[in-house]
């Protein structure tokens, strides 16, 4: 014992049961281990047995030792845990040695497992009506977690998230609460995206040089232009300057392209063509060019359901503006369709150049376009071409985008009003229910401008849209793309009326149409079985709060802790969500593999003929010319520089190579119809 002795600095006394435990330490760590049983003497208490813990076993030790190592420690500490009456019998022990002790707060958690760990108000965490050591506190909290999830992982960034909550508000049962959909808002609150306002010197309306039918409709509406907007005048707008503008959702980005367009038809100097990715998102444009414009041009539209059925009772061709979707006027375009002089095209959502299959299809269809309206121009004089105006929220690479697509960069980084981003955790059950709290809680409250809170839900599937809707409490409703037409619109209607708390979407919504939202609730992280890019989250949470609505916009996050939705997926939501929350945007750029090249190239060929390879140069993304000429003469779908039938209805109905030789093969064999679309549509969710 007396090696043991010689390297006491502390020895720590906590009670357990009828005697007491005996921690010697030095330099921070456990020397040795054992167990003291006092007796009563006519001199005060006394050890009477005194026993070393050897691994499992307790070996029994001269009673006396113990006082020796008493003498030697440098300090001794008397557990607060212990109870008054053990406590004094311990100080009477110490007192008939002429030994000093101090009682000190420690972790009782440790003491029951031999460790001497005092606490500090500082350090202390509460936990069932008593305080333990932040160690201890992150040990049960990974045991909650493993309760919770079944797992007891946590990426990372999650861990580090809930340990930080942890010391900070030194309270388990909050954060506990929290793993189980609590809705603290101090502990949910990841942090707030300030307000912010640049200083741009506001053009008003009556400065404006616009065609005498047109200025009128502008002034009753406005008094002067939005900071975007005026800068964009500034810059060139009416002087038929192509433009990328990249400005924060709710910034008044779509009048810009809506100015130039109107106000170069009514001069004559060609047609307005707005284009955006979604069916949704044409209609409402269509709906919303009509209602302004209606008794002054006229307003057509052309979306991707051409593709099928080249007929479409709502699209002339001759009208003034015409409204698309990306694939129905590249439709327009493959089958050799005359769209007239286009004076002015708006590029909406221009950051889907970054999407997979729709991203390399944009791209080509800007290209296209470039071709058709250059073409024209040379062949129709007084025709001088189309100015291009892109528009987008979200942009990692705006210097670098603008030159590739020769447009003047139009930046603006204003957020109206400040939104309050915010995380839970909650499995999948218990997400439905958390979601029916905020929904309630938000729209039973009302703005300083007199609107009631109303809540956007974003998930990952349109089962999971009619499932949360069916659940919530309040009025809500489904909004995707497999609705109809009369269906979106009367959702559209009945949420800009205020008759609905929420709406229940997948990605319809994040591209742009304008609903009132002052919250948004991410019920899932992923679209489909993909998991949200940053610049996709940010567009969603950016429909939270509408400056002439709400005083600021709140957004949550439920996610679930180790969940993911696909066993493709290679992150957990845990971590995928605070990766959203603290990545940067991606850059946008069309990455083109072989696929892709082939398939554009071959429009390209359909479009343009012999000049297709010009096409492709003039593309955003670099795409590999020669060796997708290659693969189109081996593949049969081009001759020299001329679209084979085969290539013509491969074009026509934009399918990738890949689809192409399934649907022959499908055919040459005879197969169903309804095989063939079974196969195809198996193989496009694998």
């Amino acid at each position: 014992m007396s090696r043991q002795v010689s390297r006491v600095d502390t020895l720590f006394l906590h009670e357990i049961g009828e005697d007491f435990l005996v921690v010697v330490r030095r330099d921070g760590g456990r020397v040795f281990q054992g167990t003291l049983e006092l007796k009563q003497t006519n001199a005060g208490p006394r050890p009477a047995k005194f026993r070393v813990k050897h691994g499992d076993n307790e070996e029994p030790q001269d009673p006396s030792s113990f006082v020796d190592i008493a003498r030697e420690a440098s300090r001794i500490r008397i557990s607060q845990q212990t109870s008054p009456t053990k406590r004094t019998a311990l100080s009477e022990l110490l007192d008939g040695y002429q030994l000093d002790a101090l009682v000190v707060r420690t972790c009782r958690y440790c003491a029951s497992n031999g460790r001497y760990s005092p606490i500090t108000d500082d350090t202390a965490i509460a936990t069932d009506r008593e305080y333990i050591c932040p160690d201890c506190a992150k040990r049960e909290l990974e045991r909650e977690l493993d309760f919770s999830t079944g797992t007891g992982r946590l990426t990372g960034a999650a861990q580090k998230r809930l340990e930080e909550l942890l010391i900070e508000t030194q309270d388990l049962d909050r954060i506990t609460d929290l793993l189980s959909g609590g809705l603290d808002p101090d502990l949910t609150r990841f942090d707030t995206v300030s307000a912010t306002t640049d200083e741009v010197d506001l053009v008003e309306t009556t400065t404006l040089d616009l065609h005498p039918e047109l200025q009128p409709l502008l002034e009753e509406r406005f008094d002067t232009l939005l900071p975007v907007q005026s800068l964009s005048v500034n810059n060139g707008l009416f002087d038929g300057d192509d433009q990328l503008v990249v400005s924060a959702t709710a910034t008044g980005k779509t009048l810009i392209g809506e100015l130039a367009g109107v106000d170069r038809i009514l001069t004559e100097n060609g047609k307005l063509l707005f284009l955006v990715p979604l069916v949704a998102l044409a209609n409402q444009k269509y709906e919303d060019f009509t209602e302004r414009y209606g008794d002054l041009l006229d307003v057509t539209i052309r979306v991707g359901a051409s593709r099928i059925a080249d007929e479409d009772n709502r699209f002339d061709p001759d009208a003034d503006v015409i409204v698309g979707t990306y694939e129905g006027i590249d439709h327009a375009l493959r089958t050799n369709k005359d769209l007239g002089d286009i004076g002015t095209i708006v590029i909406d959502e221009v950051h889907t150049l970054k999407e997979g299959e729709r991203g390399h299809r944009l791209d080509g269809l800007i290209s296209r376009l470039r071709y058709y309206c250059a073409t024209r121009a040379t062949r129709h004089s007084g025709y001088d071409g189309a100015q291009s105006i892109y528009l987008s929220a979200t942009v990692g690479n705006p210097e670098t985008l603008a030159e590739r697509l020769q447009a003047k960069l139009i930046e603006f980084e204003e957020r109206p009003i400040p939104i309050d981003r915010h995380v839970t955790f909650a499995d999948a059950r218990e997400k439905v229910d958390i979601t029916n709290k905020l929904v309630r809680r938000e729209f039973d409250t009302r703005s300083s401008k007199g609107y009631r809170g109303q809540t956007i839900i974003f998930t990952n599937s349109r089962r999971r849209c009619h499932e949360i809707s069916r659940k919530l409490s309040y009025s809500s409703a489904p909004y995707h793309a497999g609705l109809d037409y009369t269906q979106r619109e009367r959702v559209e209607q009945d949420f800009g009326n205020q008759d609905l708390a929420a709406v229940v979407t997948t990605a319809a919504l994040a591209a742009g149409v304008d609903f009132p939202a002052s919250q948004v609730v991410f019920d899932s992280l992923a679209m489909g079985i993909e998991w949200l890019s940053v610049q996709e989250f940010e567009q969603m949470l950016g429909r939270a709060g509408r400056p002439d609505y709400h005083d600021e916009g709140t957004v949550y996050l439920l996610v679930e802790p180790d969940g993911a939705y696909h066993n493709s997926m290679d992150r957990t939501e845990d971590e995928v969500a605070f990766t959203l929350l603290k990545g940067e945007m991606e850059d946008v750029m069309t990455i083109y593999d072989e696929s892709a090249a082939a398939e554009e190239t071959l429009a390209n060929v359909v479009v343009a003929g012999k000049h297709a390879k010009q096409v492709n140069e003039r593309m955003i993304g670099e795409v590999p010319t020669k060796r997708a000429v290659g693969k189109l003469l081996q593949w049969e779908f081009i001759e020299g520089l001329d679209p084979t039938p085969l290539g013509r209805a491969v074009c026509r109905h934009f399918l990738s190579p890949q689809d192409a030789f399934m649907l022959l093969d499908q055919i040459r064999n005879d197969a169903d119809p309804y095989e063939i679309v079974a196969t195809m549509e198996l193989e496009n969710d694998e």
